[in-house]
């Protein structure tokens, strides 16, 4: 079984358009085990719950923005290990630098390809 075929994800972004636009990426790579959730709290509860391997987060949402659940993340024991990959549209220096002190594993400009996603995952979980 190929990595892509266990590869826990999940996707957090309060725009449904930009979880539609992820999760089709993920289709074309061949990630098939992924789940979404619109909003930073209740993702990060049910991560605490069920530990995914990697999270696809937006930066910019209401409530605990992607740099949030990241700190809250690295906070936990049972999700610290967690990939996290940060996905924005405004990647300024100090959020790059902010989500690099927090230990994001990378991070990826909108707008991007399912090649772009696919590379960016495979430089946090190794070759797909």
């Amino acid at each position: 079984m190929s990595l892509k075929d266990r590869l826990q994800v999940m996707v957090v972004d309060d725009m449904s358009t930009s979880r539609g636009l992820i999760t089709q990426a993920l289709d074309q790579i061949g990630i098939v085990h992924y789940q979404t959730e619109n909003n930073g709290e209740l993702a990060l509860n049910k991560l605490i719950a069920r530990p995914v391997h990697l999270v696809i987060s937006d930066y910019n949402m209401p409530g605990l923005d992607g740099l949030q659940v990241l700190d809250a993340l690295r906070r936990h024991q049972a999700t610290q290990r967690i990939g996290f990959i940060l996905i924005t549209g405004k990647a300024s220096k100090e959020v790059i630098e902010k989500g690099r002190q927090l230990a994001m594993n990378n991070f990826l400009r909108k707008p991007f390809s399912a090649q772009d996603l696919k590379i960016c995952i495979e430089r946090v979980v190794g070759k797909l």
